[in-house]
C-alpha cells in the first residue's frame, strides 16, 4: 500500500501496550485531542505505526482502540506484525497459544467484559479482528510521486517491496528467522545487509539500545516495554523523537532483557 507523505509523517516504533508513553509521544509531536477524541496534528501530519501496538505492556485495548479510531479517521496507518497477527487469530477464535505477553491481552478482555458486558466486548473484538487481519505487511511512502521510504515491522527483502502474499507477510512479521537457539530465542539473519538502493526501510521488532543504521535501513524499536524508550522517526525532517519508558513492564531483568548491554 502506498501513502503520500503530504505534510509529513511520524513513524512510530513498537508501542507494546505502553499507552501512557504513547500519549506522551503524541504530545511531544504536537498532536492535539479534539472534542471527538481524535488526535490531530495542526499541520495535518500522519501517524504510521510499525505494529506490535499490543501485548507485553499494560494497556493493549486502549492502544488497539486508538489505531482503530484513527485509521478510520484517515489520520493513522499500522502495519501487520507478529503480535498483531497472533492476536488477530485469537480474536478470530482460532487455537493459538497466548504467551510472550499475548496472554495479557486476554486478561484485559476478561476485565473489559466485566465492566462493559458481553455484547460490547463481542463488538469490539470483531472490529479489532478486522483491523488486524487486514493490516498490510508494509507501506511505501511517496514524496512528489517518488518512492522514498518503506515501513514494515520486522524487515523486508528488496524483491518483496510492493508485493503481497503469505510468504512476504510472514517475512515482514518475523524477519529472516533461521530457527531458535537453546533458550528458544529466534536466530535472526541480518536481512538488512542485502538491501540496496536509495529506498530507506524503517523497521522495528528486534530491540536495539539506539536506532540502528545499516544500508539505508533504520531500526526504531528501542525496547520501550523493556524499560527502554519509544522512538518516532519524522519525515521529511529525518529526525528522531524519544520518550523514555516509565518502567520495565516486561518482568525481564538483566541479561534476560533484550536491550541489556553486556
Amino acid at each position: 500500500m502506498k501513502i503520500d507523505i503530504g505534510n509529513g509523517v511520524d513513524i512510530i516504533g513498537d508501542i507494546h501496550a505502553c499507552y501512557d508513553e504513547f500519549l506522551e509521544m503524541l504530545g511531544k509531536l504536537g498532536y492535539q485531542q479534539g472534542k471527538d477524541g481524535i488526535f490531530r496534528h495542526p499541520e495535518g501530519r500522519l501517524i504510521v505505526s510499525l505494529g506490535d501496538v499490543m501485548s507485553r505492556g499494560p494497556q493493549s485495548i486502549k492502544c488497539m482502540e486508538f489505531f482503530l479510531k484513527h485509521i478510520r479517521a484517515g489520520i493513522a496507518y499500522m502495519t501487520d506484525s507478529n503480535h498483531g497477527w497472533k492476536i488477530a487469530r485469537w480474536l478470530d477464535g482460532r487455537k493459538v497459544q497466548l504467551k510472550h505477553g499475548d496472554e495479557l491481552v486476554e486478561q484485559e478482555f476478561l476485565e473489559y467484559e466485566k465492566q462493559n458486558g458481553k455484547n460490547k466486548t463481542r463488538e469490539l473484538k470483531q472490529q479489532l479482528k478486522h483491523l488486524l487481519m487486514n493490516a498490510p505487511s508494509h507501506y511505501i511512502l511517496k514524496e512528489n510521486d517518488k518512492e522514498k521510504l518503506v515501513c514494515t515491522h520486522a524487515g523486508i527483502k528488496d524483491e518483496y517491496i510492493g508485493k503481497e502474499n503469505n510468504r512476504i507477510k510472514d517475512f515482514c512479521r518475523y524477519g529472516d528467522v533461521a530457527g531458535t537457539d537453546e533458550s528458544g530465542k529466534p536466530i535472526r539473519r541480518d536481512w538488512f545487509e542485502n538491501h540496496q538502493g536509495e529506498l530507506v526501510i524503517i523497521w522495528g521488532h528486534d530491540p536495539k539500545r539506539e536506532p540502528m543504521f545499516i544500508n539505508n535501513t533504520i531500526n526504531i524499536d528501542q525496547g520501550l516495554v523493556f524499560g527502554g524508550k519509544l522512538t518516532t522517526y519524522r519525515y521529511p525532517e529525518q529526525e528522531f523523537i524519544f520518550v523514555n519508558a516509565k518502567k520495565n513492564y516486561s518482568g525481564r531483568e538483566g541479561k534476560n532483557n533484550p536491550i541489556h548491554i553486556q
